[in-house]
């Protein structure tokens, strides 16, 4: 079976995690997905295959013999989804021989177009894979659990030698909580990569260190008509707040290795007002800069609108997995030769966000991601090509071989 095949079915199933949930995983439906693995797991002739109470799958395959001595290589990918456009069944459109031009996407009244989106001019000829423009694909990252399985079962037709290889499918990656109970022992793997990126090729092991920051404001209300030097408006307060943060540094005018104070959400009154923040960089000084430009806001309100007006609360996410990665380099080496080997470009980038191997990296398995072929993740203009699926399979196949041939 093609990856893209499989893609097809796992879309349509409805995996959302749920960021307001306090139970694991955050949404029963991630089961439903992982049964079905669990069942094409065995189908494809693995018997050593587990699905916990948390709703990780774990699949370990022995190695051929000769290659008995070789460390243990993993490959990891999420089965959730973000919320955000996920309110309905997915439809997957397929356009064969896309021209690289503007592309309806269904009766959504949305357009999938190179002004939006300039890479897609490079993409003309293939065939494309998109939602009908009023919810998510979910390739992100049903796409890396397709190249995964296909990978395998490749492996095991061809009768390809390899050492030992284990799987893991999580779920709540995207509320940050898929390595909340990852059994790294169980997994049992040395080294693993997740297929968690963009463009087939990419290699990313320079993750943004985060944290997510709650600003809650408390007010005083008061009649307006009396509130002359008494009423602190919550809400303001809120909006000064922000205005105090470098304007320049969102996502919107950022790139590459430049971090930003990312607003979320907002709500409020008179009485009490709420932001909710993310900050990310991926240098570690301006890092803990960036949380110190909050403190020290907070500082400046609370003494001018009074003690605990403005109430800070700031949550560590996750740490720049580069610092781990540095010490395996071969890792990344090991993924260029494959990507070339596959007539695919390496594309070392950084990566804008975060992956559960960023974590694990931090657990004792170190963990760099790479591409699966898809784009525009978390909103309906998300699309991914078999083509560079096909790429992500063969990157994947070549890079089981290499490490089986590394003399450790």
């Amino acid at each position: 079976m093609k990856a893209y095949q499989r893609l097809l079915s796992y879309v349509k199933i409805f995996t959302p995690s749920n960021e307001e949930s306090t139970s694991s995983p955050s949404s029963h439906c991630q089961f439903d997905l992982a049964h079905a693995l669990v069942t094409e797991l065995h189908e494809l002739g693995i018997s050593d295959v587990t699905l916990d109470e948390h709703c990780y799958v774990y699949a370990h395959i022995p190695a051929t013999e000769g290659l008995e001595h070789c460390q243990t290589l993993g490959f990891i990918a999420h089965m959730d989804t973000v919320s955000d456009f996920c309110d309905h069944p997915v439809t997957p459109v397929i356009t064969e021989n896309y021209d690289g031009k503007d592309l309806p996407l269904g009766t959504s009244g949305r357009i999938l177009s190179p002004e939006m989106f300039p890479h897609l001019a490079s993409l003309k000829g293939r065939t494309l894979i998109t939602s009908d423009g009023t919810t998510i694909l979910g390739a992100d990252d049903k796409a890396g659990i397709a190249e995964i399985l296909t990978a395998l079962e490749q492996l095991f037709a061809e009768k390809i030698p390899h050492g030992p290889l284990s799987v893991a499918f999580t779920p709540d990656e995207e509320i940050g909580m898929g390595t909340a109970h990852f059994d790294v022992k169980k997994f049992g793997a040395d080294f693993a990569y997740t297929l968690d990126g963009d463009t087939e090729g990419e290699i990313q092991y320079e993750n943004f260190n985060a944290c997510g920051a709650k600003v809650v404001f408390h007010g005083i209300n008061v009649h307006p008509g009396s509130a002359k030097n008494t009423m602190v408006n919550a809400s303001l307060v809120a909006m000064e707040f922000n205005s105090m943060l470098p304007d320049c540094d969102t996502p919107r005018n950022t790139d590459d290795y430049q971090g930003f104070f990312h607003l979320l959400s907002m709500k409020g009154d008179v009485s009490q007002a709420e932001l909710q923040y993310i900050i990310r960089d991926h240098d570690a000084n301006t890092f803990a800069f960036r949380q110190k430009t909050m403190k020290h806001i907070a500082e400046l309100l609370n003494k001018k609108w009074g003690e605990g007006t403005v109430e800070l609360t700031i949550t560590q996410q996750y740490r720049n997995m580069k610092e781990i990665i540095d010490t395996c380099p071969w890792l990344i080496s090991l993924a260029e030769e494959a990507c070339r080997s596959c007539d695919v470009t390496p594309l070392i980038l950084p990566i804008r966000g975060g992956t559960d191997g960023a974590q694990l990296s931090f657990l004792g398995l170190p963990c760099p991601n790479l591409g699966t072929g898809g784009h525009a993740y978390h909103g309906p203009y998300e699309h991914i090509t078999v083509e560079g699926m096909d790429a992500a399979v063969k990157v994947a196949l070549h890079i089981i071989k290499l490490f089986a041939q590394k003399q450790f």
